[in-house]
C-alpha cells in the first residue's frame, strides 16, 4: 500500500519550532519532488515549500522564507520541514504530497499524506 504519513505537528508558542516529517511507505521518494502545503480554516490551500529529487533545488513561499527549511533523507525515505520562529498565522493543517514532474505549487500531485495539525498560540 502506497502511503505518506506526516508527523511532528502539535501546539507551540509563538517563536517556537517544530519539525514535520513526511515518511513514505510502499514506494520510494527518490524520484519525486516533495511539496508541503497547508490549509488554514476559511483559507485557500497554500504551497509552503518544495524540494526536488536528489537534493535538487528547494522552493519556499515568501511567507516562510528564512524561517522554514525543507530537506530530505532518501535513506530514510523521508522529507522534513523544519519550522522556526513560528507565528500564529502559520496555524494550519500541513500536508505533504509527491510530484513526479517536479516542484510546482499547482501540481499535479500524485500521493498525499493525511495531514497534520500545527497550532501556534500562546
Amino acid at each position: 500500500q502506497l502511503q505518506l504519513v506526516e508527523s511532528g505537528g502539535g501546539l507551540v508558542q509563538p517563536g517556537g519550532s517544530l519539525r514535520l516529517s513526511c515518511a513514505a511507505s510502499g514506494f520510494s521518494l527518490d524520484y519525486y519532488a516533495i511539496v508541503w502545503v497547508r490549509q488554514a480554516p476559511g483559507k485557500e490551500r497554500e504551497g509552503v515549500s518544495c524540494i526536488s529529487w536528489h537534493d535538487g533545488p528547494t522552493y519556499y513561499a515568501e511567507s516562510v522564507k528564512g524561517r522554514f527549511t525543507i530537506y530530505r533523507d532518501d535513506a530514510k525515505n523521508t522529507v522534513y520541514l523544519q519550522m522556526n520562529s513560528l507565528q500564529p498565522e502559520d496555524t494550519a493543517v500541513y500536508y505533504c504530497a509527491t510530484e513526479e514532474l517536479g516542484c510546482s505549487w499547482q501540481g499535479p500531485f500524485d500521493h498525499w499524506g493525511q495531514g497534520i495539525q500545527v497550532t501556534v498560540s500562546s
